[in-house]
């Protein structure tokens, strides 16, 4: 029998947090209030520059309300998609999951000639010019220019649903795995480079995120936000997925649709593919929360986090569901080395097991059985993956119990995978892409196919001195008392010292000051219903965090207080904060 900590509690976890800017009536919504926008002083060309993902009924619907005298479809400049195609095989390579970062510009993707052709046409046209497309400043720049974004996420249902292929392909409706590959690996670094080009002469951003919903916002009003955003506590928007192995805590505690066989991921901080909301009050406009990381890196971040990382969200924050479910895959993660050598990053994934739920009967798979047989092992999984007998994991895999507040550290190269019935915050450096599945317990993905195994890849990184005797000693539970004030108490809970993130545990019945040193601070409340993040200074809004909720506090904020309150007021709470070791003074009091 399994008893779970919030088996009867009501759900106040917030699925759609705004991170209000304060600029009531800067945003405009409709297309026709979108349309006047851009019409306004009558420009003669308007340039509405997209992320790879907006749809073409969205810029169908854009033209028609403009009414222009002419219209420029950018995407007719795109080199043949076969030619595509081969430019970026060397970059995807023929495995079904990794590839490598792409080097590509936008404009590799365009025949210059096509190019100079469109321009000509601007030139010598004598009314209104719409220039539209991926890639449409390439032509001119204009009178007015406009980035229609998009977030990741979005465009990955879109990929989903059969509505968008690759840039200047002419793949709709291919494998939606394949797609995502080519999108990770090549079409979004295109175009996150792309966009940061227009930042300085862009005079709106535009959200098609919503389906017939548009909003328009001035790009000084959308970069004022973000530098607000900078500066003050906030979450992102969280994603849940089903999953083979997936369970059915989310569904409750996040107020999921009851009607879904299970949620086994939910993306709870995960910059790179999050949106964020920003309210410019009545009007909520959805981006992507990776502009923020690239727009603010030195105040969200911190300098010293800057220059290690560069503009890049190094803390990945999510969950993992089995509670009623599976076992995840047995995997490892690359190592450093490995992942810089084979696919172009700079550090790999480093993660930890942190337990916010479990049964009575939750298991934890982690490091390699003392004394093991690494060749036997390899055979036996090699066996097991060619149809033979099934992997005997408990034979060759430490099995650890696991209960509510475990943390269980996992520097790359160990092995590991949570067991059935344990909820798991996966506390994790970003390049998550990377993880080399050694067995799935012969089952079938979602889609009813075998998903892919990466033994080679595995095998090659598996560190075989993490075994019984290393695991117990430095990878589970792994608690140093720190510091106790009136009403809370703080310890250190991990990661590894071969790992670039720390871990601090803050337990708290009142007021608990806290500070950024010079780095990004990414929190969950792992106990208690509420807590309110203030300003001691009053500085910034507080923010509202519920059980289970993510929230980040960027490198700029300096001090901040946690208290609870609501339901929690009179109970003990208790809060995970991660940040980057060695890039900050002091992370916490």
């Amino acid at each position: 029998m399994t008893s779970l900590h919030r088996a009867a509690r009501r759900s106040n976890y917030d699925k759609f947090p705004v991170t209000n800017t304060g600029a009531t009536g800067a945003g405009v919504t409709g297309w026709r209030g979108v349309a006047a926008r851009l019409s306004a002083g009558d420009p003669r060309v308007i340039v509405v520059d997209c992320y790879p993902g907006v749809l073409d009924i969205d810029i169908e619907q854009l033209a028609a309300t403009l009414a222009p005298d002419i219209v420029i479809d950018v995407s007719t400049a795109f080199k043949p998609a076969r030619d595509i195609d081969a430019m970026v095989a060397s970059d995807l390579g023929d495995d079904p999951v990794f590839g490598r970062l792409t080097s590509l510009r936008l404009a590799d993707f365009f025949d210059a000639g096509r190019l100079s052709e469109l321009r000509d046409r601007v030139a010598e046209s004598t009314g209104r010019v719409l220039v539209v497309g991926v890639g449409a400043a390439l032509v001119v720049r204009g009178d007015v220019l406009v980035h229609a974004s998009m977030p990741r996420r979005e465009i990955e249902l879109r990929q989903n649903r059969g509505e968008v292929g690759s840039l200047g392909g002419d793949n709709i409706g291919t494998r939606p795995s394949l797609l995502y590959k080519r999108a990770y690996f090549v079409d979004w670094r295109v175009a996150d480079e792309h966009k940061q080009r227009l930042w300085p002469d862009l005079d709106f951003v535009l959200d098609t995120t919503g389906p017939d919903a548009p909003v328009l916002v001035s790009a000084r009003d959308w970069f004022d936000a973000l530098e607000g955003a900078a500066r003050r506590p906030f979450r992102v928007v969280p994603w849940f997925e089903p999953a083979p192995w997936g369970g059915r805590w989310m569904q409750q505690v996040c107020d999921l649709d009851p009607g879904v066989d299970n949620f086994g991921w939910c993306f709870d901080c995960v910059p790179e593919e999050n949106s964020l909301l920003l309210g410019f009050g009545a009007v909520t406009m959805e981006v992507p929360s990776n502009d923020l990381v690239l727009r603010e890196p030195e105040q969200l971040l911190g300098s010293s986090v800057v220059r290690r990382f560069g503009a890049q969200f190094p803390i990945r924050f999510d969950f993992l569901d089995t509670i009623g479910g599976g076992n995840l895959s047995l995997q490892v993660h690359p190592l450093t080395e490995y992942i810089r050598e084979h696919f172009g990053l700079s550090f790999t994934q480093d993660e930890s097991y942190y337990l916010l739920d479990a049964g009575d009967d939750a298991v934890v798979y982690l490091g390699v059985r003392k004394d093991v047989d690494r060749e036997q092992m390899a055979a036996d999984l090699r066996a097991a993956q060619s149809g033979g007998p099934t992997f005997p994991a408990e034979r060759h895999v430490n099995v650890w119990p696991a209960k509510r507040h475990d943390h269980f550290l996992i520097p790359a190269g160990t092995v590991h995978c949570s067991g059935r019935n344990a909820m798991v915050l996966e506390i994790s450096a970003t390049p998550y892409i990377f993880t080399f599945k050694l067995w799935d317990w012969d089952r079938l993905g979602l889609d009813g196919s075998p998903r892919p195994v990466h033994l080679d890849h595995g095998l090659r990184n598996i560190q075989w001195n993490r075994d019984t005797s290393f695991v117990r000693r430095e990878l589970v539970n792994h608690v140093q008392p720190l510091q106790v004030g009136e009403g809370w108490r703080s310890e250190r809970t991990g990661l590894h010292e071969a790992e670039f993130i720390d871990t601090h545990r803050h337990w708290f019945s009142g007021p608990v000051l806290h500070h950024t040193g010079d780095g990004v601070n990414v929190l969950n409340l792992v106990a208690g219903e509420e807590a309110t993040v203030t300003s001691p200074d009053g500085a910034f809004e507080p923010l509202v965090v519920h059980y289970a909720e993510t929230f980040i506090v960027p490198a700029a904020v300096g001090s901040y207080v946690i208290t609870p309150t609501g339901a929690a007021a009179d109970t003990e709470c208790a809060t995970i904060k991660a940040f980057v070791r060695d890039a900050v003074r002091s992370s916490a009091y």
